[in-house]
């Protein structure tokens, strides 16, 4: 089967694209089986904002929280759990240096 270029739509925002002979060797020979979702500018716009492809939030997140053990407000890397302990950044250096 020879290739030609295809025409694809962007899911985000609605414009044509170019799908390359190129890209579509590039995509064979590293096995991806399905065609590009998005044109270049959609993904350097959501690669630059550190989106991921399906969740589109953050890869950090960043919570709000009060330190356990000092009362501090700080903000954390994660999600708190119920029922475990939230530390702040000094906290949680004086807690890992007992433990080292």
């Amino acid at each position: 089967m020879e290739l030609q270029d295809k025409v694809l739509r962007c899911v985000d925002c609605n414009s044509d694209f170019v799908f390359s002979v190129g890209e579509q060797l590039f995509f064979r020979d590293r096995q991806f089986h399905n065609d590009p979702r998005r044109c270049k500018s959609c993904k350097t716009r959501i690669k630059r904002a550190g989106l991921t492809d399906g969740e589109r939030r953050p890869f950090k997140i960043e919570t709000r929280a009060t330190c356990s053990q000092c009362g501090k407000d700080t903000t954390v890397p994660f999600r708190p759990t119920q029922g475990r302990p939230v530390l702040c950044r000094d906290c949680f250096q004086v807690r890992r240096n007992a433990t080292a």
